[in-house]
């Protein structure tokens, strides 16, 4: 005999809607509480959510609700990853700009993006909105909803933050980086360029995903140049800002400062989460592996920036990331040898190989 619980979730294929309704809302405690009850007969439930994300407005948001705390389970991640009609339908619901749910199709993806399989996204051609996109690549959909998505720019019930979550786990493989990294031919543009003026935006969820997917290209050491050069992504003064708070300088520490870091107000504030500040100190580092990234944080005093965040924030990782920091800019130039080389592999060995952002799973409860 089935459990009261087992019937409620044979209820989501049920052909009245309000059943399913009542159904799929009762059900969300329990898909962080007892996610095996969604995995019953060959994961029946969860084939049933997928087509629920196409029902009627409030059955879709319970049943992405249920998909985005299901899909820490490999088992159900790989269900879901797997069948391309399921992206198309996400694809379609997150590119629609009068979707109410389009916020939890970003979380879902961002979760769904723990899979390799999500890879496919690089190669699917879709029919461009225009309004947004004139790209057929879903990609680039998917980069031009949470740019001009910001904030309900597009969408009034939307912001599209989590796709930064997506983001940074896309540019943790070699394709992910070179999509990040490369021209595009619909519009011109670097895709990351478009990521580099959100590292002081006030959505929390938008900051630490772009700051994760930063620091992931910047382990693509070729992208070096294009990532310093001020005609292109001009990424210090981007990395520099979250990390500078109200302190004066010098001047001839400040002269020799970025435009951007000089005469900062005097309400200046460094960004208020400290994983941010510290994936950022280690972008900067990554940054350092060549020559040429050293002398350019020297030539432009991003010594005396890392200080005073040293000096000011109690926080030890982040003051453990300015030491390792300071370690390598602060060497004096004529030691640039095979022993630098081999300091700076020491410690950059600390960092960890390009990862998501630390919120592994989102989950709603």
């Amino acid at each position: 005999m089935p459990t009261e619980l087992e019937e409620l979730v044979d209820f989501l294929h049920h052909g009245n809607s309000q059943i399913r309704q009542i159904a799929s809302e009762n059900l969300i405690p329990f898909s962080t509480a007892q996610p095996a009850l969604f995995k019953r007969h060959q994961l029946l439930p969860v084939r049933d959510l997928k087509l629920l994300a196409r029902d009627y407005t409030p059955i879709a948001k319970n049943a992405l609700t249920i998909l985005i705390n299901l899909s820490s389970d490999e088992e159900v991640l790989k269900e879901l990853t797997k069948d391309d009609q399921f992206f198309e339908t996400l694809l379609k619901k997150l590119t629609n700009v009068k979707e109410p749910n389009a916020d939890e199709v970003a979380m879902l993806l961002a979760n769904l993006a723990k899979s390799d399989n999500v890879n496919k996204l690089h190669d699917i051609k879709r029919k461009a909105p225009e309004a947004v996109s004139s790209s057929e690549n879903a990609l680039d959909q998917l980069m031009d909803y949470f740019v001009k998505g910001a904030e309900g720019g597009l969408n009034k019930d939307a912001n599209y933050d989590y796709l930064s979550y997506f983001f940074a786990d896309l540019s943790q493989s070699e394709k992910g980086r070179a999509y990040f990294t490369t021209r595009q031919d619909y519009d011109g543009v670097v895709p990351i360029t478009k990521l580099t003026v959100f590292t002081e935006h006030k959505s929390d969820v938008r900051r630490k995903g772009v700051a994760s997917t930063i620091k992931n290209v910047a382990f693509d050491v070729a992208s070096h140049p294009m990532l310093f050069d001020e005609d292109q992504a001009n990424l210090l003064p981007y990395l520099l800002l979250p990390i500078a708070g109200p302190e004066e300088f010098p001047d001839e520490e400040s002269m020799s400062m970025l435009p951007d870091l000089q005469l900062l107000p005097p309400d200046k504030q460094r960004d208020s989460d400290m994983t941010i500040i510290t994936t950022h100190l280690e972008t900067l580092l990554l940054l350092t592996t060549t020559r040429e990234g050293r002398e350019r944080m020297r030539e432009v005093a991003v010594y005396p920036v890392i200080r005073e965040c040293h000096l000011h924030v109690e926080n030890d990782e982040v003051r453990e990331a300015c030491d390792r920091l300071v370690q390598v800019i602060m060497r004096d130039g004529e030691g640039e040898g095979k022993q630098t080389e081999d300091d700076l592999a020491k410690a950059q060995g600390q960092i960890e190989g390009p990862q998501d952002d630390e919120e592994k799973v989102t989950e709603l409860f």
